[in-house]
């Protein structure tokens, strides 16, 4: 069941007149053309609370400065802001510009959004605003040429450098939904394309009984009320509604059960039947490993399941699996040596094997050849999966890529001729949908910083929202010296280049800033995404953001870490022995806001998130500095004993340490077992990853997928505690879902959210997309 937002368009005109008591503006010349258009949403709704987003176009010339105001005519107050400074006197509301997001070209908006507290009764939208004085009419003045009919899909980038191509104007219909009952068709302003989920329904053993857990969706409201049912029984005497779980003490282990929403005091329909964690604590998902082989110098060899990743490929609302095979002899870069060939299979959640994916011989195995992306590209309501592939890769249905015979493996097991590839699969079927040359090509092997072939092939892969609406697919080489990265868009069954950032172009000043790992996350909020590439941020359009000139790493953060600092964060450890060992920055500038000294050596690990209650926001520490620093970096206490992944596991919002084949629980004199998974392995050598850490199903909790030793199953493990909380699934937040999307690339990292979630946080704003 989807619950549409609540809003109101409100039709604004803007002239140059100061507001009294709100500074003093730029005045336009009195020719200026000045009109607007205002965006008001209520995000969500609770019980004494509410959220808003606002979203201010300009229709007319360009300002450098504004102020928003409106009355409310139902008691509503604002309790919090972000993104502007927001002032009340009595029913007068007043919004006033961050300074980074003053000016607003022709065409161009600023958002900004806000939580208030209402009556429970009335909260109706402002019936009007005033855009630095004026009050709004939805027409454009003193200009002939700057019509009020204005595109209405106008970018909802204020960034200067943002491109004019990359219009949400894309989007079927991107007017914002007036009303909860609007047509699940229509697409609110800005919206970006997420995946049709279904509840999730799980449930797993926990001592006498069973932990029923469930979704809350990204398109309802926190405080959505839900029944429980086990069979035709149901087991609540009102609706749940502080938490997204049910504990049904003293029932049988096979028992089975449904949920089903209330909304507005009626019951929806029944969710689909929950899925039972057989195992008790976990579930077994059986695999197929390929049958081993032997390597042109005689070596044999066998496969160990490697990395993870999750889509919906066949649009039923419930994630399949996709598995990457790592032969006995993969090989870092630097170790020469023939490897077998990677495969990359699809399993439903009962085993069943959808297909497999043979690179061939022309891809080498190694963490730094193969990243894949999984994600439904096109928007049909089904996952595709992205691979760099080359002659020889077989598709999920036998057909081969190029020639079937060619081997341009060296003597030394390297391949460094032959053409590259970039292929979209089929997430159903496995079929190779769209081949193009992959960008860049590697050219001169010693142009990337050596004459062997190690820095040569260091790829990255990602998928980010460049035009803040729908998925693009990003795919890089090299970090160590030249970096290129290239942004491409699959659409009507085609791969098309979007842009390409190159440092050999863009300057030497971005060579070597490329980590082992990147994130995704819009940074400077302007609706679209940003790559954070190590110490540097590349723009939605592939021009530079900012460069810290850092230089490489190993570890990569960025999410909300600093709640009581606008925006987001970007926490990194540094391999420079002459730049600071581990730093945190401001995400959408790149200032540094902290760092530790320099620890004369390759900082090889880091790790940022709030694991401790005792200081607000998130905790950072590394491996090469003592201790743990808060978000003024200020050493506060013990070093957790792990600096690796992380999970939300137990009941408070407070992260887990996840390490190896365990998960603990952080304190000030030690660490506390929460979780020794059984039969299973880690991955990735002293990485020590899982082959998956993900909000999967049930709750917001976080589930954690490991191979069976004997590599026979995916052992899939999910907390047995209940919770008394309701948060919307993570794989609806723009940010978290992007990140789950590129954990399996290269040194694999843990996904984060785009709002905090930890001790004390707020209610998170419900995230404006809309599914597919």
């Amino acid at each position: 069941m989807t619950t549409r937002r609540r809003s109101a368009l409100v039709a604004a005109v803007a002239s140059a007149a100061a507001l009294a008591g709100a500074g003093v503006l730029p005045a336009l010349p009195a020719s200026a053309a000045a009109g607007c258009r205002v965006d008001y949403q209520v995000t969500n709704q609770w019980q004494g609370g509410f959220g808003a987003a606002v979203t201010i176009t300009n229709l007319g010339d360009a300002i450098a400065g504004w102020t928003l105001t409106w009355s409310y005519t139902a008691g509503q107050t604002v309790t919090q802001a972000w993104n502007a400074t927001v002032t009340q006197s009595g029913a007068q509301v007043s919004a006033k510009d961050a300074g980074y997001n003053a000016s607003i070209p022709t065409g161009g908006t600023a958002s900004f959004g806000f939580n208030g507290s209402w009556n429970d009764s009335s909260n109706p939208v402002p019936a009007s605003f005033a855009l630095n004085g004026t009050t709004c009419t939805g027409g454009v003045t003193s200009s002939p040429t700057a019509s009020p009919s204005a595109s209405p899909s106008a970018s909802p980038s204020a960034s200067p450098s943002a491109s004019p191509a990359q219009s949400p104007s894309a989007s079927p219909t991107p007017s914002p939904t007036p009303s909860p009952s609007a047509s699940p068709t229509s697409i609110p302003a800005g919206a970006r394309q997420m995946e049709d989920l279904n509840r999730g329904l799980i449930s797993v053993r926990s001592g006498s009984g069973n932990l029923v857990s469930w979704r809350l969706l990204g398109t309802e409201s926190i405080g959505t009320g839900f029944n429980v049912y086990r069979g035709s029984t149901k087991l609540n005497s009102s609706p749940i509604t502080d938490s997204t779980n049910y504990f049904d003490s003293g029932a049988a282990a096979d028992a089975t059960y449904t949920v089903r929403a209330v909304v507005n005091g009626a019951e929806q329909a029944a969710s689909e039947t929950s899925l039972r964690f057989t195992g008790g604590d976990h579930l077994d998902v059986p695999i197929q490993p390929p049958s081993g082989g032997t390597t042109p110098d005689g070596v044999a060899y066998t496969y160990s399941a490697n990395d993870a990743s999750v889509g919906d490929l066949d649009g039923d609302g419930q994630y399949e699996i996709v598995l990457k095979w790592d032969p006995s002899n993969a090989k870092d870069n630097s170790q020469s040596g023939y490897t077998g060939n990677v495969f990359v299979d699809a399993y439903k959640l009962n085993g069943t094997r959808m297909w497999r994916i043979d690179l061939g011989r022309n891809i080498r195995a190694g963490a730094h050849y193969t990243q894949f992306q999984v994600y439904d590209y096109d928007g049909d309501g089904k996952a595709e999966v992205a691979l760099k592939t080359a002659d020889g890769t077989k598709d999920g249905t036998g057909k081969v890529i190029g020639s079937s015979s060619a081997d341009y493996r060296n003597s030394s097991g390297y391949v460094l001729s032959g053409p590259e590839y970039l292929t979209m699969f089929n997430g159903q079927t496995g079929a190779a949908m769209s081949t193009v040359n992959y960008d860049p090509p590697r050219g001169t092997v010693s142009s990337w910083g050596d004459s062997y072939g190690n820095r040569v092939d260091r790829f990255l892969a990602a998928t980010a929202y460049l035009d803040g609406t729908r998925p693009s697919l990003i795919m890089s080489r090299g970090y160590y010296t030249r970096t290129v990265i290239a942004a491409w868009d699959f659409r009507n069954g085609t791969l098309t280049k979007r842009w390409t950032f190159d440092s050999n172009s863009a300057g030497s000043q971005y060579t070597g800033q490329g980590n082992h790992n990147l994130a995704v996350a819009d940074v400077d909020a302007d609706g679209k995404d940003e790559i954070v590439f190590g110490a540097m941020a590349i723009n939605d359009n592939g021009s530079a953001l900012w460069n810290t000139r850092n230089g490489h790493g190993d570890a990569l953060h960025v999410g909300d870490l600093d709640p009581s600092h606008a925006g987001l964060e970007v926490f990194k450890v540094d391999e420079d022995t002459s730049k600071p060992a581990a730093w945190m920055a401001d995400a959408r500038t790149g200032s540094i806001i902290w760092s530790n000294a320099s620890c004369g050596c390759d900082n090889g690990r880091g790790v940022s998130d709030d694991i401790w209650s005792g200081s607000p926001g998130a905790e950072s520490w590394s491996s090469a500095v003592s201790g743990v620093y808060n978000t003024r970096g200020q050493n506060v206490g013990r070093k957790p004993g792990s600096a690796n992944f992380l999970a939300w596991w137990d009941a408070d919002p407070v992260r887990e340490l996840l390490d190896g084949t365990h998960i603990d629980k952080y304190g000030t004199s030690g660490d506390t077992r929460l979780l020794t998974a059984s039969g299973v392995h880690s991955n990735n050598g002293t990485k020590s990853t899982p082959s998956l850490s993900a909000d999967l199903f049930g709750d917001w909790r976080e589930e954690v997928v490991w191979p069976t030793s004997d590599n026979t199953a995916l052992r899939i493990y999910s907390t047995t505690t209940a919770a008394s909380r309701q948060i919307y699934t993570l794989m609806h937040d723009p940010v978290y879902r992007a990140a789950v999307a590129w954990q399996n690339t290269a040194y694999n990292q843990p996904p984060h959210t785009g709002f905090f979630l930890g001790d004390g946080m707020a209610t998170p704003a419900r995230p404006n997309i809309y599914l597919r």
